[in-house]
């Protein structure tokens, strides 16, 4: 089924008589039930006001295309949501409402927040084929559910999103990445935290084992750039060789995508944890591979095909995200943290009132 507008897609969700595996541009490469709802029919920018940082469009709608409206007005989604396709070695379109519905946030979530936190307005279909409308077009205090946040992450098990409302920034005018030499994951974890505690707005903090260098990106006015570069060599002096990388913007892309894990045999894993918890989590993952971003906050893992990474982990603050496996993998450990007893019977009570009959992809979500 593939609607191609909202009261449409409502009349296909009232008339459900199985579940069905809700689908945005198909880069997820995840399963589900025969039966499917693709939102890619749902295309197109309805509001965009430079002026005002606001964008309005429909779930559909490419994100390359959101990007380029944006870029056009020398703006930007501040979030940096990547591109899955070269890690799950999928194909399909990217959409801006598959970025919402999976809260899909970059390597800038230290400094500017998540997809969530640029959330303004959502229009979605709910599982009894009720169109639902929540939050606007300004950021403003909400009582009652909040279901703009409630929607962002919920992978289209409480609703269809249809429409949704997002703030953009400006784009900086200039971004700067220094790279410091370290011998190992706890002084790179030092480096980073150093840096981000600093009073010189670190947009990105990243460490990657294969090459021994934590990073760090400065971005806006050339001369602030200019300035705060120079500060961090000051905070940072002792812990290592500081060099500046030549090509800012495409490090930071490969970051974004974790370009390192792409088209390498194994299973990948998105641990998140506290910064100060992961060098010991570190060594307990025996990963391939490893690459850290959100200042050590998260950590891609590479490991063989089969492993139970949260076994490994043992009891953690944090959560483990299966994000590419075999099918038997994913059915086996789930996809996602098994939440504890009290915060599943909540989050099976919210779905139900949204989706009283268990229809949208059922069991994705646990």
């Amino acid at each position: 089924m593939k609607p191609e507008t909202e009261a449409e897609l409502a009349e296909m969700v009232a008339g459900l008589t199985e579940p069905v595996n809700i689908v945005g541009g198909g880069t997820r490469g995840i399963t589900g039930p025969a039966a499917t709802i693709e939102t890619v029919g749902l295309s197109g920018i309805a509001l965009y006001e430079p002026g005002a940082l606001t964008i309005v469009a429909q779930v559909g709608t490419p994100l390359a295309r959101i990007e380029a409206a944006l870029e056009a007005e020398g703006q930007q989604l501040a979030f940096e949501p990547m591109d899955h396709r070269g890690l799950l070695g999928t194909g399909g379109t990217p959409t801006i409402g598959g970025v919402v519905a999976t809260n899909i946030s970059g390597p800038r979530r230290i400094q500017a927040g998540a997809c969530r936190d640029f959330l303004l307005g959502v229009r979605f279909v709910d599982g009894t084929g009720q169109v639902v409308k929540n939050g606007g077009r300004v950021m403003k205090n909400v009582t009652g559910y909040d279901l703009v946040k409630l929607m962002a992450g919920s992978c289209g098990t409480l609703g269809v999103l249809t429409e949704v409302s997002l703030k953009v920034l400006p784009k900086p005018e200039v971004s700067a990445t220094l790279a410091i030499q370290v011998p190992d994951t706890t002084t790179a974890i030092r480096a980073l935290s150093a840096a981000l505690k600093s009073p010189f707005e670190v947009s990105g903090a990243a460490y990657d084992p294969q090459d021994g260098q934590a990073l760090l990106r400065v971005e806006g006015f050339a001369e602030s750039v200019a300035y705060r570069v120079e500060q961090l060599k000051s905070v940072l002096a002792g812990i290592g060789e500081i060099a500046e990388v030549s090509d800012s913007a495409a490090l930071w892309r490969a970051l974004r995508d974790v370009a390192a894990f792409h088209g390498k045999d194994g299973d990948v894993w998105r641990i998140s944890v506290k910064p100060s918890d992961t060098p010991d989590l570190a060594a307990r993952l025996e990963a391939k591979q490893t690459l850290f971003d959100w200042g050590g906050g998260l950590i891609w893992a590479l490991v063989p095909n089969g492993t139970d990474l949260r076994a490994r982990l043992g009891a953690f603050e944090g959560h483990a995200t299966l994000v590419r496996a075999e099918a038997s993998t994913a059915e086996t450990l789930g996809r996602f943290q098994p939440e504890a007893a009290p915060i599943q019977a909540l989050t099976n009570g919210i779905r139900h009132k949204f989706d009283p009959r268990g229809l949208l992809n059922p069991g994705l979500m646990g």
